[in-house]
């Protein structure tokens, strides 16, 4: 699950944070509820993480509860790919 963090945080640095350090953003850092990002930037990475994982994300696991932290967003990852969590 690893893997998927960074790639995640690598993703989200580079397009929502540019100059900040991918080892600044935390695995529990909320991501929407503290404006990291808004209702564009996260359709975006919904989609970046569909193509990304080759997986799909139905509209009820976009909510805040699955998609707010990158630990969140890795969790939803490996469900769907049926790795072990």
């Amino acid at each position: 699950m690893d893997n998927i963090k960074d790639t995640l945080r690598n993703y989200i640095v580079s397009e929502y944070l540019p100059g900040e350090l991918p080892a600044n953003l935390r695995d529990d850092m909320p991501l929407r509820t503290s404006g990291i990002l808004d209702s564009m930037a996260t359709l975006s990475l919904v989609n970046f993480v569909e193509r990304t994982f080759q997986i799909t994300i139905d509209a009820h696991e976009t909510g805040i509860e699955d998609f707010d932290r990158i630990e969140d967003i890795a969790r939803l990852v490996a469900r769907k790919q049926g790795s072990a969590v």
